[in-house]
Parts: C-alpha cells; structure tokens; sequence
C-alpha cells in the first residue's frame, strides 16, 4: 500500500511543472514511473474501480509518449544541425565530416570550449556568419549559418545566442540554447528569464538546443507556446549517460519538422539533424 502511494504521488508530481519545478524534473520519469505504478497498483488491495482507474491513468501517459516515437512529420525546407558536443570533445575531424555530410543551413552548438573550437574555425569558409555567447568561463553557445544575418542576440551566462537570418524565402531568427538541468537546479529560472526576450521578437523563430528536458514538460511545453513552435519529431533519445537514454536535444519551429538522429562524434550527445518549417 505504502509503495503504490509513493508511486501515485511521484507519478502525479510530474504533472505540477507550472506550479513548481519539481515537477520537471519528476516528469523526465513519467515513463518507467507510470509502468511500474501501473503493475504495482493493479495487485494492491485498492478498491477495484480505484486500482482500475489508476492503470488506465498510467496506460495513457505511457501511449502518449510511446505515440511520440511513430509520428511521421512533415519535413521542411530548413536544415538545422543541432549538437551539443561535450567540453572535452576532441574528435573534430570527425564531427566535422558528419556536419559536412549532413549540409545543414543552420548549425547549433552547445559546450563550445578550446578543446572543439578548431571546429567553428574549419565551417567558416562555408558558414561565413557566426556568433557564440559565453555561458561559464570554459564554455559557450554557437550559431552558425550559411545565409546572411541582420541582427545577433547574445544573453552571456543564460546559454541563448541567436542570429537574425535573412533566407532566401524570408527573415527569421535562428538560437541554439543550452538550458541548466532541472529543479534543483535553474533550469526554470534560466528559461522564465529567457522567454520574454524570445517573446519580443516580430519574426518567426527556430530554436534548438540541449533543453535538458523532455517535451512533455511543463517548461517545454511553455518554450513552445511562447515562440509559437513545435518540436521537429519523431521522438528518440539524445543523451547516452549511465544507462539512460533520454530525450533533451531538440528543435523547434513555426511548423515543427522532420528530424533524424546523428552519430556520437565524441560526444554523450547524439546530433538532431532537423528539416523544419519556419513559413507556414
């Protein structure tokens, strides 16, 4: 009994993102939370109409993520490379050949450091427009892009930097992000700061980035509603650490998109190589 009231209560945390961070962060469990709930509450000594209810409640949270891994998105015409590509990366020779392979227009990195720098610096003949954005002492957020730009946006030690993209069908601003992990650390605080600048802009926007966080979140769901975009999917991990694969890198546009998993490279990342919608 004591078990599945733990359960019961973890499970529904992970709902209560808007009114505390804690849920986030219990939230990136909603899954193996929700299966063992389901089979634990199914043999308690629960009313059945109460244990019944609870495994259909846990049945549902289960589809809607699973369901997340079968839906087909429409590609677009934007390619953007999304990667974070871990501080103590040295394997540029061959992250490069994958981003060089991927021919992406837009290109996001996160833990830029002196170790992967040579990186930015092999991509600027074919991606001239660059900015990066100090987050700590030792590492900074890139964007890259092929087109011209008309504008940058860079907030130091918020893990935001973005350029104003003048494409061929239009200009939009493109950011890569790099958000802190979840409650007990800032990821809330970061993101809640970080919004009203995003929600200032006219044109539309592309963010990607290592969001630390899964897509059913409260905060994610805010980023989305706030820029007026939605993920690129399907669904599939991003962070290969201790077992656990989880997915935290993503890309969001005006029309969502299509995206596919890159190699490793070096990195507990893998790359998101996302064909988004920005002009609907």
């Amino acid at each position: 009994m004591s078990v599945a009231l733990i359960l019961t209560a973890t499970f529904v945390g992970g709902f209560a993102g808007a009114w505390h961070p804690i849920g986030d962060s219990l939230a990136v469990f909603r899954l193996p939370i929700a299966v063992v709930l389901g089979l634990v509450v199914i043999w308690s000594a629960w009313p059945w109409f109460v244990r019944w209810f609870v495994a259909v409640i846990c049945i549902a949270a289960i589809a809607q993520i699973v369901a997340q891994k079968y839906v087909s998105h429409p590609p677009g015409p934007v390619v953007v490379y999304q990667k974070n590509l871990l501080y103590e990366n040295d394997q540029v020779d061959i992250l490069q050949a994958d981003i060089e392979a991927a021919n992406p227009d837009i290109i996001a990195l996160q833990e830029l450091t002196s170790r992967n720098a040579e990186l930015v610096r092999n991509l600027r003949e074919a991606y001239p427009h660059q900015a990066s954005c100090a987050q700590t002492r030792w590492s900074r957020v890139a964007i890259l892009s092929r087109w011209p730009v008309e504008g940058e946006i860079c907030i130091e030690e918020r893990g935001l930097v973005g350029l104003q993209i003048a494409s061929p069908d239009g200009t939009f601003w493109a950011f890569s992000l790099h958000a802190y992990w979840p409650w007990p650390n800032g990821q809330a605080r970061q993101i809640n700061e970080l919004l009203p600048i995003l929600d200032t802009l006219a044109e539309p926007i592309v963010l990607a980035g290592d969001f630390n966080m899964v897509p059913w979140s409260h905060i994610n769901r805010k980023v989305a509603a706030t820029t007026q975009t939605s993920r690129a999917g399907p669904l599939f991990p991003t962070l290969r650490r201790m077992g656990a694969p989880l997915p935290i890198d993503h890309v969001y546009a005006p029309g969502g998109g299509r995206a596919s998993a890159r190699p490793l490279a070096g990195s507990d990342h893998v790359g998101v190589l996302a064909e988004v919608v920005v002009f609907e």
